[in-house]
């Protein structure tokens, strides 16, 4: 995919005047000069087009800085990486469209070793299988423009994820230096921290969007309906749901009467069914082609169904005498939306269901718009590794990590603000769409977007020495 950054002057010491500008709010969290000027050096560097963005490379690449000054920056300088974010997340907040949707989804990076902070063999969605890896759970702001191959979107926050074996393994623990209070958290967990946080935070979201990997815990959908937040999530074939008529018929049944011998028959919930089984009874005429958006080859068109269940858990003809409805395993949630999706006829692609409690209103498009809203969490990986170094940290620390990622997220949404803007329409685009280039000069704005490196290498003639004394 042919890169469009934005042209400007070869790197040098002095900061770029418009990058200087979109940090100046930042710099009060960074106690001496030196980290201040190694904070703008290494987001230059995860602005250039090196292959590998870490602290040698940028070093390398850029005058004004050293390798020692970068390792200090995320080792042992004084700021915290979480009231960086915070700060970033409530200036973006601030100006973006509020009634916004709010992506929760999850992805790995590639690690050898097992010294790196979280790394283990586990799934990665990038690589699409098991794997030595780190997995960092996000939440991304998106502006809700359905239509638009080009939202406003940014980072709303950020977390890796620590398997078991290095939550219980206090040796490990102590050599990467995770917080000792620190507790084991799944990827849902971590996911629902991220929107407390965000709506804490003032980010203007209304919808929560996220793949079957957290639609399929009910544990994290339970999350949100506490929260009382609406949500389109993706689930399996096999979630499971009762049908409207039948739990009515269940809740209002007359006991049965009682034999006397045994204990008396306890109500029962209605039949489970899986999402598959209810799609699959549904008549041909109940389904429509829905077209959502412009692809970047295709319009994007599927055929949709919906229907209105509950989502639940526990089968009540399970064991020799069945489960009553307060059994600890069954339980029945308020109605929601059963949302099921196919090719068009002739046309090849998966079968998708998902689950989502907005009101009985809801029109099909708007489900459809909102199911297939989070492909721009992927953009957004995608782009971090590729363009701003998401994946290159070389460190081993918890600390040193979570800085690296929050810097990670404050050059994205530098971009994220450069590119809207320079559109008309308050859209992103994706940093490896082509668009025109504009006429060289050397004094491009940093926002005109265009082909080419946002910051060149520039390798000065002898390398900086260290600070003397970089402790704070």
């Amino acid at each position: 995919m042919e890169s469009i950054l934005v042209s400007v002057p070869r790197a040098s010491p002095d900061a770029l005047p418009e990058l200087a500008e979109y940090l100046a709010p930042y710099l009060s969290m960074f106690r001496r000069r030196e980290s201040r000027e190694s904070l703008e050096r290494y987001v230059t560097g995860l602005l250039t087009d090196l292959p590998r963005k870490n602290c040698d490379t940028i070093a390398a690449a850029l005058a004004g800085t050293s390798t020692e000054r970068l390792q200090h920056l995320l080792a042992d300088a004084t700021w915290d990486p979480a009231s960086l974010e915070e700060a970033r997340i409530r200036r973006l907040a601030l100006t973006s469209p509020k009634g916004g949707i709010l992506a929760l989804d999850d992805t790995g990076l590639v690690k050898q070793g097992k010294a790196s902070v979280g790394v283990a063999r586990q799934y990665s969605g990038t690589r699409g299988s098991i794997g030595n890896c780190q997995v960092v759970v996000s939440a991304e702001y998106v502006a809700d423009q359905p239509k638009s191959s080009s939202p406003l979107h940014w980072p709303a926050g950020a977390r890796l994820y620590l398997p078991k074996g290095w939550t219980d393994d206090q040796e490990r623990r102590e050599r990467a230096h995770v917080p000792a209070e620190l507790e084991f958290k799944t990827k849902p967990e971590i996911a629902l921290a991220l929107l407390d946080r965000a709506q804490s935070l003032g980010v203007p979201f209304e919808v929560v969007v996220a793949d079957a990997g957290y639609g399929d815990n009910p544990n994290f959908l339970a999350g949100l309906e506490e929260r009382e937040v609406r949500y389109v999530c993706g689930v399996q074939r096999s979630f499971g749901v009762r049908l409207p008529e039948e739990v009515e018929t269940a809740r209002t049944a007359e006991p049965a009467p009682y034999q006397g011998k045994g204990r008396p028959k306890l109500p029962r919930s209605a039949a489970l069914y899986t999402v598959e089984a209810v799609v699959a009874s549904q008549p041909e005429g109940a389904w429509q082609t829905i077209t959502w958006r412009e692809g970047t080859k295709d319009t994007l068109r599927k055929q949709f169904v919906a229907v209105r269940v509950h989502r639940a858990t526990g089968n009540p003809d399970v064991g020799p005498f069945g489960r009553s409805a307060s059994h600890g395993r069954m339980s029945t949630s308020a109605e929601g939306w059963l949302l099921a999706e196919r090719p068009v006829p002739g046309e090849t692609g998966e079968r998708k269901w998902y689950y989502s409690n907005l009101p009985a209103d809801t029109p099909l498009s708007r489900l459809v718009e909102l199911a297939h809203a989070r492909w721009v969490i992927e953009q957004f990986y995608e782009d971090a590794k590729g363009e701003c170094g998401l994946d290159d940290y070389q460190g081993r620390r918890w600390d040193g990590f979570h800085r690296h990622l929050a810097l990670v997220n404050l050059t994205y949404s530098f971009l994220a603000t450069k590119r809207v803007d320079a559109t008309t329409d308050g859209g992103f685009p994706p940093l490896g769409r082509s668009e025109p280039a504009p006429s060289a000069s050397t004094h491009t704005r940093l926002a005109a977007p265009g082909p080419g490196a946002l910051v060149h290498r520039d390798r000065p003639d002898q390398a900086l020495p260290p600070t003397q004394k970089l402790t704070e």
